[in-house]
């Protein structure tokens, strides 16, 4: 096949709204490599794991998503060679570029939480972070009616790890309405001190956190799991902690980039994601090579909210490089949505400095509103379909 002006690795949020952009943007050739048949608006998993969606409210065919005038390879990649500007899949293909754009997205580490993979094979623990286990989650938090059921945020790095509470408070929500709430030991397991690290977000999920009286273990993890038991060991600043006889684990696995980034020499080895300018979004070593995503090494952590705003300035970016202009650059926008009942949300903006952004002037979005869960339940999916994945916003 002919030398592609753009290859993109990865078929997500990222990699399809980016060759969307750029062929909107006048690049000739622009090619994207991603191994999965179908495409998810991943955001929608957490309603899900709520009983507030479906999986065919959020899936569609790759091949009805990749834009006009892209190639599709539906292959993974295995290596890179930035020396000799190539790209080796598993498939054995060897692909050249003269610009390299990677948004992988994040895999599982399921060897970092041992256990947790058999809890899962189970059936007592689930996640929505992890598609094919995301139908079981609802059923089972809405059966139960006693116990200790447990949620946890996924370290980083995460995909919009704290958006791992939805479930949380959608299910407790549920509970209390079911009037069964005092009956279960709610716990959530907290990777840092607070749920976000954002004052404005932390303030009210703290409050709703109280309301439901859930236990909250901070600066926790799970460090392995005892599948025929149904018990965690958590450990934590202050020690180890053995929960016993849990009868549901909605357990986010930990996250890490492909090995591959690492293997290639792209990666910083303080995170083993892709050694990124967080502001330019080229990366460090290799003026060909740029990444955005769940596996860039940006700041703060990104979220799709944040993907709308990287698109357009590595578009800008990817004009300037072939052009001679200036680089733009990215602020560090991030959005956190996190419901905390079952028609309501907070939504935190924030710039790289923790500064507020918001999208709409002088409101303030912290606030729990049911505008604001409307929209990112119904609206913002068909702004996802219809114009983000076409590169119009």
């Amino acid at each position: 096949m002919a030398q592609p002006e753009v290859l993109i690795v990865g078929g997500g949020n990222a990699g399809i709204s980016l060759a969307a952009r750029l062929l909107r943007d006048g690049f000739s050739g622009v090619t994207v490599v991603a191994p999965q048949p179908l495409h998810r608006y991943k955001p929608l998993l957490n309603y899900v794991g709520g009983g507030e969606a479906t999986m065919a409210d959020l899936e569609r065919p790759m091949a009805d998503v990749v834009p006009d005038g892209c190639t599709w390879i539906r292959d993974a990649v295995a290596a890179v060679d930035p020396d000799a500007s190539t790209v080796r899949t598993r498939l054995g293909r060897t692909l050249r570029y003269s610009t390299l754009v990677l948004c992988p997205g994040l895999e599982e580490d399921w060897t970092a939480t041992p256990g947790l993979q058999e809890a899962y094979a189970d059936g007592w623990a689930a996640s929505t972070y992890v598609p094919g286990s995301t139908p079981q989650v609802w059923p089972r938090l809405r059966s139960l009616r006693r116990g200790s059921v447990v949620f946890t945020v996924p370290p980083e790095p995460a995909s919009c790890g704290p958006t791992a509470l939805k479930p949380l408070f959608l299910a407790c929500d549920h509970w209390r309405r079911a009037g069964v709430l005092a009956d279960l030991e709610v716990r959530l397991l907290l990777p840092e001190a607070t749920p976000t690290g954002l004052p404005q977000a932390d303030d009210v999920l703290e409050r709703a956190l109280a309301d439901y009286g859930v236990e909250v273990l901070r600066q926790s993890r799970i460090e392995r799991v005892d599948a025929d038991l149904h018990s965690l060991t958590v450990g934590s600043s202050t020690g180890a902690r053995v929960l016993d006889d849990v009868a549901f684990a909605h357990a986010v696995p930990h996250y890490r980039a492909p090995s591959w980034i690492a293997g290639s020499g792209l990666a910083d080895p303080a995170t083993g994601l892709v050694d990124t300018d967080t502001e330019t979004l080229r990366s460090r070593r290799h003026g060909s090579i740029w990444a955005i995503g769940d596996a860039a090494g940006v700041t703060p952590r990104p979220s799709g909210g944040a993907l709308r705003k990287q698109v357009a300035v590595l578009s800008a970016n990817l004009r300037a490089a072939r052009d001679g202009g200036a680089l733009q650059r990215y602020d560090g926008y991030t959005v956190v949505p996190i419901t905390v009942g079952r028609h309501t949300l907070t939504l935190t903006e924030v710039d790289r400095d923790g500064r507020p952004s918001p999208s709409v002037p002088f409101v303030d979005p912290t606030k729990p509103r049911r505008a604001t869960w409307w929209f990112d339940r119904y609206a913002l999916p068909q702004v996802y379909w219809r114009r983000i994945l076409r590169g119009r916003v």
